[in-house]
């Protein structure tokens, strides 16, 4: 196989399993691109964010590491807060850079950066220094994009370490969908048009760099709130303003595809579909079913929840010429096996303080005998910090309720729920039947696989 193939790794906002009509049978949603994507790649039915939220699932696709490793052991970062990627740490960037490849984040970081301050709080923010510890210290050559979601200030378009245009304005949005939070706004900023913008730069980027080996990370700003379908999607789902942009997202795919059909770059790249975790609880899930649409699809929860439709996410791989057509993989994968995955793909061993969780899915990629499972288990983190384990057909969640924003929430659990949760998959893929009580011995042996994690750094054997 060529030894530096480009790599295009899109990653969506807060987009269930569901909504992918090649996923989900029943979609109501007609996403042609990411079907078309699909059928001329991999689909995985089993793959796992490492967190059921944006920010710390961030981390673990861009260092191979799981997120609660990290400082931040429960929630998101906002627009203003400092850097969580440690320095000196490896990414998928910094490695493919190493290795001669030209390497752009375009899009949503929400990692942390370090804005310079002329005093104390959000208002004493310098726009016109230079920004520190941003995607360009953590092995991007260029990066364009937002510093966090886009309902979060400040409003700004960052070019490499400096905004494009110091802000001017107050903003808001308080429509439920269309949401985003008050805070500064730059003249060239408008929400509508954000994803537009930074889907024209990363097709500029293509363009200028066709000729020399690439790595684009893409992360989208939806379907996040706010939720602001174009024009020409408005309506065009049959569903809400949610399923619409859905489809301004599947879109977004076509149009990378089409430019790379258009350069003759699409025998030679790689390009990657997911999600950052599950669909939001803010597409209106109780809207969305009159119309027959269920964004978990057959999962229990939603985005911030330790149950399956928080962290159960969509991925997709396309690599015409290595990976088959049309193929579906139920092996369990999670979005922290990317960095093991590139260093496979280059034929490079990762350092040990590197990919502490990271398992290569090449193998899966090119249809290649392997020892199954790949992985011995997967560790799923929710928004509060609530642990579950997976392992084979059992999934073990060390709490009593869902760990995030569905019922029952944290401190709602009804009287006497057992501290724990262990559902068996294979027969219960809704996690409806708590089985904790008739299992001590795997919960046992499960929890000591988990601590087994966490105490040594590690969830792998270090590469030799």
């Amino acid at each position: 196989m060529p030894s530096k193939p480009n790599m295009i790794y899109i990653l969506a906002d807060d987009m269930g399993y569901g909504d992918i009509s090649y996923l989900n049978k029943d979609s109501k949603i007609n996403t042609i691109h990411f079907d078309r994507m699909a059928k001329e790649g991999i689909a995985f039915t089993d793959a796992h964010s490492s967190s059921a939220v944006c920010t710390p699932s961030r981390y673990s696709i861009l260092t191979g590491r799981y997120n609660w490793r990290s400082s931040l052991k429960k929630g998101v970062l906002n627009g203003f807060s400092a850097p969580l990627i440690e320095e000196g740490r490896m990414t998928v960037a910094s490695l493919l850079r190493e290795h001669g490849y030209r390497t752009a984040c375009i899009g949503k970081w929400h990692l942390g950066m370090e804005w310079a301050k002329a005093g104390d709080g959000e208002s004493e923010i310098d726009y016109r220094e230079p920004i520190r510890h941003g995607p360009i210290s953590h092995g991007f050559d260029y990066y364009y994009g937002i510093s966090a979601s886009l309902d979060m200030p400040p409003y700004v378009y960052i070019e490499n370490d400096r905004v494009t245009q110091v802000p001017d304005r107050i903003t808001r949005n308080d429509d439920p969908m269309a949401f985003w939070r008050e805070g500064a706004t730059a003249p060239d900023f408008e929400h509508q048009q954000v994803l537009p913008e930074l889907t024209a730069k990363t097709l500029e980027w293509i363009e200028q760099y066709k000729d020399e080996p690439f790595f684009i990370y893409f992360p989208l700003p939806a379907p996040h709130t706010p939720i602001l379908p174009s024009e020409a999607f408005a309506g065009q789902s049959g569903t809400n303003a949610y399923g619409d942009f859905v489809l301004m997202c599947d879109d977004v795919v076509g149009q990378i595809m089409n430019k790379l059909d258009d350069l003759h770059l699409s025998e030679n790249t790689i390009v990657i579909y997911t999600s950052d975790n599950g669909c939001s609880p803010k597409a209106n899930y109780e809207e969305l079913a009159t119309f027959g649409h269920h964004p978990s699809y057959v999962y229990r929860g939603h985005k911030a929840d330790i149950y399956e439709g928080g962290h159960r996410i969509p991925l997709i791989v396309k690599w015409p010429g290595h990976i088959q057509a049309e193929r579906i993989s139920d092996e369990p994968v999670c979005l922290t096996d990317l960095l093991a995955t590139v260093a496979d793909v280059l034929d490079v061993t990762l350092p040990p303080n590197a990919g502490e969780d990271s398992v290569s899915n090449l193998p899966i990629w090119a249809n290649l005998p392997y020892e199954q499972p790949l992985r011995e288990a997967i560790v799923h983190h929710s928004i509060q910090g609530a642990f579950s384990i997976r392992q084979g057909k059992w999934k073990l969640e060390l709490c009593p309720g869902s760990g995030g924003w569905s019922f029952p929430k944290p401190g709602e659990e009804p009287a006497g729920s057992p501290l724990y949760q262990l559902y068996d998959l294979s027969e219960d893929i809704g996690e409806t039947n708590n089985v904790v009580d008739a299992h001590p011995d795997i919960v046992q042996a499960m929890k000591l696989v988990l601590e087994r994690y966490q105490e040594s750094g590690r969830s792998t054997a270090i590469s030799s």
